[in-house]
């Protein structure tokens, strides 16, 4: 098992900046495919992008692509979402998952098994 712990939310102004960092403690995170997700209130967790155990591979949701990018340090054991061009309707919880896969990334919550408590991003407009 591996926990995770987000870090970086705050309040930022439409068309500002973000980096969100997630620290993974436990053994072999190399072997775990690392997301992120966020969720509003009164929707659900929805994806937002994931990243291959070896970070070979990223997807993001359309609502996010070309302005997210995740990337990972399998020597640091973190994983991070660096947020551009942020949009009011960017404003949730965000959170890191984790799970154990070689492979591509996941992009379900389904997916995941591990997961941190979650950090406030708002965005105002």
């Amino acid at each position: 098992q591996v926990q995770v712990v987000e870090s970086g939310g705050g309040l930022v102004q439409a068309g500002g900046s973000l980096r969100l960092s997630c620290a993974a403690s436990g053994h072999r995170f190399s072997n775990y495919a690392m997301g992120w997700f966020r969720q509003a209130p009164g929707k659900e967790r929805e994806f937002v992008a994931g990243i291959s155990w070896r970070g070979e591979t990223t997807y993001s949701s359309d609502s996010v692509k070309g302005r997210f990018t995740i990337s990972r340090d399998n020597a640091k054991n973190t994983v991070s979402l660096q947020m551009n061009s942020l949009k009011p309707e960017d404003t949730a919880v965000y959170y890191c998952a984790a799970q154990l896969h070689i492979g591509g990334p996941i992009v379900t919550v389904a997916g995941y098994d591990n997961w941190g408590r979650g950090t406030q991003v708002t965005v105002s407009s």
